[in-house]
């Protein structure tokens, strides 16, 4: 399969210009770039979600000037999105054969579909139970129940798009598992991945995207994650983390035995001009105490005095008007109004400073709006444009961007650069370092233990809703992050 002198033109941007990359039958292809390089673009020409401006798609000898979905589904292509598509209500063995015909009659037996779905299930060493609800699978589990759809619908090609952005590192294993078996079975794989390391562990060949151009593609052996990160970004980038002034004495946030939302008994001091790590596993409560702090959630028990006072949120918007700033780990539900443009999403929090007599002044916020587009360097050709329409950096910066805009004191950042390319997660470092150094306070959740390590100047560490450890800068290495959010 090939794809040849493929690009794709909106007004004012050229997302693919020109891109000729060829697959062979049964590798794991890796194709990496920054965030707006035109992977989106190129999953969904292949998908037939979009028509390429001009180019050919070749596949199994014959050329196609685009595809439509239908067809590319028959011909054996397959897409697994990093934002899931799925019917969350419907049972694992409906999700499975959805769209599939099974057999001329008009009447589908459910209990041959599950036996059908179980089989398929087992290939992959997974036990889930077809009739469970997809809703209620972890996102591992959710993401072999895609590939397994594949399967049934004689997948040649499976194209996984940042498969292991939101799951455990057990559940990682499993899925190169899932992947070397797709592979051993002759099918190919694009695999689409911000995080290089687990390219030398699963992938045969990548190839590379910068700014819509196809840049080169090499054998895995004959790269180092230095390579890959000069090839994308097409510029050296400073290695390790951006070092910062240590924190001041004073206490912003004092936190005593809060308990709701699921943690319980919680303590911990945040000083002005400290990024604060939070680790701990998958359901350990981080965000959910993010979310008691903020005003999301109701707190049970316990103080938070902020500023030297005690404060009660019964809502987000107490929390923002009390100086407090979150962004949401999930950018696109929580963390902005996807379908509204860059502007509306930067200004919607302080709406207080570019309002007249209930009127909003046009201009304050268009130069609201530019001042942050400037200072965070979002790529857009203009702020009217679509939030949607960026990529998952740029709309990581719009929702940062809200944030600010509202000029907290203390920010949370859960899971800042999941989903995010290099170059995009060092902008995004500097950027915190520089809110740091300037006055701010940081709360930072991630799951990335070398962020983890690299950015926080102390680590609290959860373990099923409770605090399991808190370590300073000399106590840091992921073996200690590990126990500690382990239980032991």
């Amino acid at each position: 399969m090939a794809l040849k002198n493929i690009t794709k033109e909106y007004p004012g941007v050229r997302a693919l210009d020109n891109v000729t990359i060829s697959f062979e039958r049964g590798e794991v292809h890796a194709l990496i770039g920054e965030n707006g390089a035109g992977k989106s673009t190129f999953i969904k020409t292949l998908s037939g979600a979009i028509r390429p401006t001009s180019g050919t798609i070749v596949f199994e000898g014959k050329e196609y000037s685009h595809l439509e979905p239908r067809q590319a589904i028959d011909l054996g292509i397959a897409v697994v999105y990093q934002e899931l598509i799925q019917f969350e209500a419907m049972s694992v063995a409906d999700n499975i054969f959805m769209g599939v015909a099974e057999h001329s009659g008009l009447v589908l037996n459910d209990r041959e579909r599950r036996e059908k779905a179980r089989e398929l299930l087992a290939q992959f060493d997974c036990d889930v139970d077809p009739a469970a609800l997809v809703r209620d699978l972890s996102v591992a589990n959710r993401q072999i129940v895609e590939l397994t759809k594949a399967m049934v619908r004689s997948a040649k090609v499976v194209v996984m798009d940042e498969p292991t952005a939101a799951i455990t590192m057990a559940e990682q294993e499993k899925l190169y598992e899932v992947v070397k078996r797709l592979k051993a079975n002759g099918v190919t794989v694009i695999y689409i991945s911000h995080r290089l390391e687990e390219l030398f562990v699963i992938c045969d060949r990548v190839s590379v995207l910068r700014d819509g151009q196809y840049v080169t593609t090499c054998d895995m052996k004959d790269l180092t994650k230095l390579d890959m990160v000069r090839l994308m970004v097409g510029r050296e980038l400073s290695s390790g983390y951006p070092q910062k002034k240590p924190a001041s004495d004073e206490v912003v946030l004092d936190v005593q035995h809060l308990s709701g939302n699921g943690v319980t008994d919680i303590s911990f001091q945040l000083h002005r001009g400290e990024i604060l790590g939070f680790a701990g596993l998958v359901g350990s409560g981080r965000t959910e105490l993010m979310h008691v702090l903020y005003g999301a959630a109701k707190k049970q028990a316990g103080t938070v005095v902020l500023g030297g006072k005690e404060v009660h949120f019964h809502s987000p918007e107490e929390g923002l008007k009390a100086g407090i700033g979150l962004i949401p780990e999930d950018r696109k539900f929580q963390g902005c109004f996807i379908e509204k443009p860059i502007f509306w999403n930067i200004s919607i929090s302080a709406l207080a400073s570019i309002v007249n007599h209930t009127v909003v002044n046009r201009k304050k916020e268009t130069a609201l709006a530019d001042d942050y587009k400037n200072r965070l360097k979002i790529k857009t050709p203009y702020l009217d444009q679509l939030t949607s329409g960026l990529s998952g950096g740029n709309q990581q910066k719009v929702v940062i961007a809200k944030a600010l805009a509202a000029l907290p004191d203390i920010l949370i950042f859960d899971e800042p650069t999941r989903g995010i390319d290099v170059g995009a997660r060092h902008e995004i470092y500097l950027l915190m370092n520089e809110l740091a150094e300037g006055g701010k306070s940081i709360l930072m959740v991630s799951s990335d233990m070398d962020e983890l390590l690299g950015m926080s100047e102390r680590i609290i560490v959860l373990h099923e809703g409770r605090k399991a450890g808190e370590l300073t800068k000399e106590e840091f290495s992921q073996e200690t992050v590990l126990a500690c959010a382990s239980g032991v």
